[in-house]
């Protein structure tokens, strides 16, 4: 038996959600400025990412360059920097997720044990200020305290018998220095969404706990945890997705000629070669296939993470 349209209900259907939109219509209307932003910058720039997959020259425009097809990517995996590229970023990447990704959830976990308000607030104010901070200035002080001459880091390590140590002259320093750094000027911010989380607990959950005996430790393990435990699901999901995709400001700025074999990624390389060199379809390919590595692997571990009966993004 197939099924049939009754008349009359899809159009009734539609009247009727426009008269909801028309009764708020103030509402919809301040989502104007951000569709428009998500339109005109976000979802406007994709028609160049066809270039590609062209032999793009500016005199022929985009239309006008001649199609090579996967020319471009084939190019880029059979360069000599491909394999240290993706080893960098993703070494990069994975260290930030072990290491600086869990550090705002246990420093929310600590915050929110403080008993006092006040004291609340001002380890917040100081740990939420390096974020604030610009990041050539952030990197101008982090050479400043490894300087080995003069930085703070290495006359300490002088007081106590250790050797002075050139950081950011060091192949093996790099991605320390890099990850201490993100943990240093992220935790503090990054905590602010756990905090809200955690704020919305009832408290009367605490006072049950508190009267049948349960130490902090337990009560961070039976009430906090599980509270914030959706949020950090979806925000987890949210860095995986995203974990081809580090930073380029602070890895262009932590550059040296003596580090730049761990510290060239693809996001600098694309820099380099793309605008600076002027290759612009093979740029356009190496930020394409990142961009496409991302997508894969925030659609895998969305769907997995929704497999084992979690909060998922969709």
């Amino acid at each position: 038996m197939t099924d049939s349209v009754v008349p009359g209900v899809l159009p009734r259907a539609r009247r009727g959600m426009l008269a909801r939109v028309m009764r708020s219509w103030q509402l919809y209307l301040f989502l104007l400025p951000t569709l428009a932003y998500f339109g005109i910058f976000h979802y406007g720039p994709l028609y160049g990412a066809q270039i590609a997959f062209r032999d793009y020259l500016g005199a022929l425009g985009i239309w006008g360059s001649p199609w090579v097809g996967m020319e471009n990517f084939v190019r880029f995996f059979k360069s000599p920097y491909f394999l240290n590229l993706l080893t960098n970023t993703l070494s990069l990447s994975l260290l930030i997720l072990v290491f600086s990704f869990p550090m705002p959830v246990i420093f929310a976990l600590l915050v929110n044990q403080l008993g006092s308000e006040k004291y609340k607030r001002i380890v917040q104010t100081v740990s939420y200020a390096p974020h604030f901070i610009s990041v050539v200035v952030f990197v101008g002080m982090i050479f400043l305290f490894s300087s080995p001459s003069t930085g703070i880091i290495n006359i300490l390590a002088a007081k106590i018998g250790l050797p002075r140590i050139y950081y950011m002259g060091s192949l093996g320093w790099f991605r320390p220095v890099y990850v201490l750094s993100d943990i240093w000027q992220e935790t503090g911010w990054g905590a602010i969404i756990y905090l809200a989380a955690l704020s919305a607990i009832n408290p009367e959950l605490y006072e049950a706990a508190t009267i049948d005996g349960a130490t902090k430790f337990q009560r961070i393990l039976r009430i906090d945890i599980p509270a914030i435990l959706p949020t950090v699901t979806i925000l987890l999901v949210l860095r995986v997705g995203a974990i081809m995709s580090v930073g380029f400001e602070k890895a262009f700025l932590m550059q040296t000629a003596l580090n730049l074999e761990h510290s060239e990624i693809i996001s600098t390389y694309v820099y380099k070669v793309g605008l600076l060199g002027a290759q612009f379809s093979f740029g356009s390919a190496v930020g394409l296939f990142n961009s496409v590595i991302n997508l894969t692997l925030l659609l895998i571990v969305n769907r997995v993470v929704r497999a084992l009966g979690e909060t998922s993004l969709w």
